[in-house]
C-alpha cells in the first residue's frame, strides 16, 4: 500500500469521524434546546413517583363493641406477562401458593401482549408472602386492606358490603360510606434505576375512617335469624322477616330476613336474596293494620272502648261486600271487642264514621306512605292512594289493611308509638359514630298517653284470649295483633294461595321494653298469622327479655 493510499483512508476516516461528532452535536443541541424539558420530567418520573396511601376503613360494632365489619390486611399480587420467562412454572407456583388454577393464570402469564395483570386482588398476605419469597420475576406485590365480616350470616343484610377497592356497594356500608371511607394521603418515594424506594422525600396524611357503633346487638341478632329461618322452613315459605326495637329509643335492636347470606361471599349471591325486605320491600298488612282506624276514632272522640256497635256477619260497601274471617250471626261489640276480635265489618262500621278524610289523615299521621327517615339507603315510601283516587268501596278495604302498602319498618314504628305511650320515635340503626354523641332521633306525638293506653289494653286481650295466644310468653303480658293478607295477584283482584302471614306487638305490655314484628311470606300448609308469625315472636321475645335480664310483669 503506497503513502497516497493510506492518506486518503485516513483522511476518510476523519471524515466519518467528524460527520459521526456533528450528527451527535446536533443531536445534543436538540435535546437540550427542544426536548430538555420532556426529558427531564421523564427522569423524574424515573426516580420519583407519587403513591396513594390508602386510608383505614373504620370498623363497624354492635352496641357492646362486639365487631360486625373490620378491615383486615391483604396483598394483592399482579404481574407483567413481558417479564415472566416461564409462564408455565409461574402458574404452577401461584397455584401451589395462592390455591388457584393454574391453567386460568397461564393464560394471563402467557399473554405478552399486556403489560399488567392481576393475579389476585386482596388474596391472604402470608400466602401471598409465601409466593414473594420464591424470587419469580415479573410478578408485583403491594398492600391493600380487605373487608371482613367476623360474623359471616349475622347481620349481613343490614350491613351489606364493601367491595374490593374498599368502597360500600350495599346496606350500611353504604350509607355510611364517606364516614367510614375517610381520607386519602399521598407520599413521594426516590427509587433506584431497579424500582427500589431508596426515600420518602415528600408525605401529605390521609385521615381514616371514622368507626360506628350501632343499636344492633348481634346475639339477639343471631337469634331472630335462627328462628327466622325455622320458621321458613317450617312453613315452606318464600321468605321471612323480622325486626326487634326499643320503643323508649326507636334502636333497632335487629333487623333479619331469611333466607339470608355471608357478607363475606357477597358476590356469589344473588342480588334478590341481598337486599333488605324489612326497608325496602312492601306488603298489605291486614289486621296489624286495624289500630290506625281504631285510634284515630278514640282520638277523635268518635268512640270509646265500650261504645257498641250492632254488627252483622257481612256488610256492602259500594260494590264490595266485607265479612268477617269466621262466619258467625249478628253480634254486639264495643270497641274493645271489635278490635281484640278483629271483626273487619266492625272496623269499617267504625271507619265509614270516622270519614275517608279522617282515615287518610290517620294513616300520615301514623307515617304510612313516607318513609320512616331510618338510616339506611333504599327505603321504601309504601303506597297510600292520595284522597282524589279513592273509589267507592275504599272506605271498605283500606282501614282493614287492604289495598294498602307498608313497610315491616313502617309498620313497627307505628306499633313504637303505641307502645311508647302515644310518642313516635325515629327508628335508627346507628348509635354514635366515633367517640361523638348519640344523635338524638326525630320524636313526635301521634295520639295521647290515654288512647295509648286504651289501644294497648285492647292489643292485649288479641294475645290473651283472640287469635294471638301463640306469642304467649310465660310470666310476661303480651299486647299485639295478627294479620293475614291475601296478596294480589296482579290482575286487580287478590291471590287465592299467596299470602302474608304477620304479628307485631311489645312486651312487657304495661312498661314495653320491646317491639317486635314478625311477616311471613307466602306460607304453606297454614296462612294465619297467629299460627304462622305468632310462634315465632314467642321465641323472638323469650330469647331478648331473658337476655337483656327484663323483668316479668
Amino acid at each position: 500500500m503506497t503513502a497516497r493510499v493510506a492518506n486518503r483512508r485516513i483522511r476518510l476516516l476523519i471524515a466519518l469521524f467528524a460527520a459521526v461528532f456533528a450528527v451527535a452535536l446536533l443531536r445534543a443541541g436538540w435535546l437540550q434546546a427542544v426536548r430538555a424539558q420532556a426529558l427531564g420530567n421523564m427522569a423524574t418520573s424515573q426516580h420519583r413517583e407519587t403513591i396513594e396511601v390508602p386510608p383505614h376503613r373504620g370498623t363497624i360494632y354492635d352496641r357492646l363493641g362486639v365487631e360486625l365489619a373490620v378491615g383486615s390486611r391483604a396483598t394483592t399480587v399482579y404481574a407483567n406477562p413481558r417479564q415472566i420467562q416461564d409462564p408455565r412454572a409461574a402458574a404452577m407456583a401461584v397455584e401451589q401458593t395462592l390455591g388457584l388454577n393454574a391453567d386460568k393464570v397461564y393464560a394471563l402469564l402467557a399473554d405478552r401482549s399486556r403489560g399488567f395483570v392481576y393475579i389476585e386482588r386482596q388474596a391472604d398476605s402470608g400466602l401471598a408472602q409465601a409466593l414473594q419469597d420464591k424470587h419469580i420475576q415479573g410478578l408485583g406485590f403491594y398492600d391493600e386492606e380487605r373487608r371482613d365480616y367476623p360474623q359471616k350470616r349475622i347481620g349481613a343484610s343490614v350491613l351489606g358490603y364493601a367491595g374490593v377497592d374498599n368502597k360500600g356497594l350495599a346496606g350500611l356500608e353504604l350509607e355510611l360510606d364517606k364516614t367510614l371511607t375517610g381520607t386519602q394521603g399521598e407520599k413521594t418515594i426516590v427509587k433506584d434505576p431497579f424500582g427500589r424506594t431508596l426515600q420518602v422525600v415528600d408525605s401529605k396524611p390521609g385521615s381514616d375512617g371514622k368507626n360506628v357503633y350501632l343499636t344492633l346487638d348481634h346475639s339477639i341478632q343471631g337469634q331472630v335469624e335462627r328462628v327466622l329461618a325455622e320458621t321458613r322452613e317450617r312453613w315452606t315459605a318464600k321468605s321471612a322477616s323480622a325486626i326487634v326495637m326499643d320503643p323508649r329509643t326507636g334502636g333497632i335492636l335487629a333487623m333479619a330476613n331469611d333466607p339470608g347470606y355471608d357478607s363475606n361471599k357477597f358476590s356469589q349471591v344473588p342480588q334478590d336474596r341481598q337486599r333488605n325486605r324489612a326497608v325496602t320491600d312492601t306488603y298489605e298488612p291486614g289486621s296489624t293494620f286495624k289500630i290506625v282506624t281504631i285510634s284515630g276514632a278514640l282520638e277523635s272522640g268518635i268512640v270509646t272502648p265500650s261504645t257498641k256497635f250492632t254488627l252483622p256477619y257481612e256488610i256492602q260497601v259500594a260494590d264490595r261486600k266485607i265479612h268477617d274471617a269466621e262466619p258467625r250471626g249478628t253480634q254486639t261489640m264495643t270497641t274493645d271487642q271489635i278490635l281484640s276480635r278483629s271483626s273487619n265489618v266492625g272496623v269499617v262500621t267504625i271507619a265509614q264514621e270516622v270519614g275517608e278524610a279522617g282515615i287518610n289523615d290517620w294513616i300520615h299521621r301514623f307515617g304510612f306512605g313516607r318513609p320512616t327517615g331510618i338510616d339506611y339507603p333504599g327505603e321504601s315510601k309504601g303506597i297510600v292512594l292520595p284522597p282524589e283516587k279513592w273509589s267507592g268501596s275504599t272506605i271498605g278495604n283500606v282501614p282493614i289493611g287492604q289495598g294498602i302498602a307498608v313497610t315491616p319498618v313502617q309498620m313497627i314504628a307505628a306499633y313504637g308509638a303505641i307502645a311508647n305511650r302515644g310518642v313516635m320515635i325515629e327508628p335508627h340503626l346507628v348509635e354514635r359514630i366515633g367517640n361523638g354523641e348519640a344523635p338524638q332521633p326525630v320524636r313526635r306525638r301521634v295520639v295521647t298517653t290515654k288512647t295509648a293506653d286504651e289501644v294497648r289494653h285492647m292489643l292485649r286481650e288479641v294475645v290473651e284470649e283472640g287469635s294471638g295466644t301463640a306469642a304467649q310468653v310465660p310470666g310476661y303480658r303480651i299486647a299485639g295483633k295478627t294479620g293475614t293478607a291475601a296478596k294480589p295477584d296482579g290482575t286487580g283482584g287478590y291471590s287465592t294461595s299467596a299470602y302474608v302471614a304477620s304479628f307485631v306487638g311489645f312486651v312487657p305490655a304495661k312498661h314495653p321494653r320491646l317491639v317486635i314484628l314478625v311477616t311471613v311470606d307466602e306460607p304453606r300448609g297454614a296462612i294465619w298469622g297467629g299460627v304462622v308469625a305468632a310462634p315465632a315472636f314467642a321465641q323472638i321475645a323469650n330469647f331478648a327479655l331473658q337476655y337483656l335480664e327484663i323483668p316479668p310483669d
